[in-house]
């Protein structure tokens, strides 16, 4: 039995608690943790304000309940995203802004806003209000989510395996999301039939691919 423990020790001193050797890893493999970590918060930034936007569009889903059920199940498993990946940025010695104000306005993707204008009292003018028009704003959002975590997979693929896990895992669910978007937005404004073979997922936001297992009941 040798002497020598290879891992046993390393750049961080034992019992310093001001750096992490989870991040000093990833560095020792050519991601610069610091970057990452602006880019989570940044792509969090984008799933939070989407889950937002989202709920709003699905209102205006008036009596397309159909549209609504796989609104609903987007939107939830975009909060799912946030949720998973937040405690990764804290992991690599980040954190989320403290203002919601500057959260939002660092998100990755544009806002994913009503696709109609307010009048003077604030309300939507929703007289000219298309469901095709709601559809084609899910689908771009979908898109830049997956522009996103791509790149993200991209920069943590040979070099930071828990990062990429997770942003392969959301990518996968923002890749059904687009195909679900293209199905319905196909169907709506052009009458064509594009299959994306979207079943219900059990309860909304199931997320088959980001939730994490449940240790226990409170988890």
């Amino acid at each position: 039995m040798t002497d020598e423990n290879t891992h046993g020790s390393g750049a961080v001193e034992p019992g310093d608690t001001s750096k992490r050797v989870g991040a000093e890893v990833i560095r020792e493999r050519g991601v610069d943790p610091e970057e990452l970590r602006e880019k989570l918060v940044d792509a969090v930034g984008a799933e939070f304000t989407t889950y937002y936007y989202y709920t709003n569009l699905r209102m205006h889903l008036a009596g397309e309940e159909d549209y609504k059920e796989i609104t609903e199940d987007a939107r939830l498993e975009d909060r799912a995203h946030f949720e998973l990946v937040v405690p990764r940025i804290y992991e690599l010695e980040g954190s989320l802004p403290n203002d919601i104000r500057d959260f939002a306005d660092r998100a990755s993707c544009p806002d994913a806003e009503v696709p109609t204008p307010m009048d003077d009292s604030g309300n939507f003018d929703t007289s000219d209000l298309d469901v095709a028009d709601i559809l084609e704003v899910l689908l771009e959002a979908e898109r830049c989510a997956i522009r996103t975590w791509a790149e993200i997979c991209d920069m943590t693929r040979e070099a930071d395996p828990r990062t990429y896990d997770m942003a392969q895992r959301i990518l996968n669910e923002e890749i059904d999301h687009e195909a679900w978007f293209i199905e319905l937005l196909s169907k709506e404004r052009d009458g064509e039939i594009n299959p994306a073979g979207h079943f219900a997922r059990g309860e909304p936001g199931d997320a088959p691919y980001s939730t994490n297992n449940q240790f226990n009941d409170s988890a």
